[in-house]
């Protein structure tokens, strides 16, 4: 029953990249939000997928023989862009600094939706996986007729 690790792991790709594109989409919401409830600026957040196996001796036994089998991938942790933010001279913001200058998020919006198109596109990819997945098995069951 090898098949149903296949759609696992095309499963677990398609809710990694949803998640992926939920955070983009925060961070172009997020663009021009100068407060946030903490009284910062609001930053990019960015999410960190890792590989993931069952845990099973099975795969021990693999990883120890050097055969590495990973099945599937998840969102690690979402991690905020430690890069500076932005400062926007405008002395009548209410949010502006003593010199004037008001800090904007460090979100590049042309950044996100590249951003957003990778994640798309592998999305679609784990679509066609788990339908070329479904479509073997139906085959399979075919010939068992």
């Amino acid at each position: 029953m090898s098949f149903l690790s296949s759609f696992n792991i095309s499963g677990s790709g398609m809710t990694a990249q949803k998640y992926r594109l939920d955070i983009i989409a925060q961070n172009i919401a997020n663009a021009q939000v100068t407060r946030t409830e903490d009284g910062e600026p609001y930053r990019r957040k960015m999410t960190v997928l890792s590989s993931v196996s069952t845990g099973t001796f099975q795969d021990a036994l693999k990883t120890a023989t050097g055969v590495v089998q990973k099945d599937g991938v998840q969102v690690e942790a979402v991690i905020e862009d430690p890069s500076a933010l932005v400062p926007v001279y405008d002395p009548t913001h209410p949010d502006a600094n003593a010199e004037g200058y008001v800090m904007y998020p460090n979100v590049n919006t042309a950044q996100e939706m590249t951003d957003a198109m990778g994640a798309s596109r592998a999305y679609e990819a784990n679509v066609t996986a788990f339908n070329a997945t479904k479509s073997i098995v139906l085959k399979a069951l075919e010939i068992g007729r």
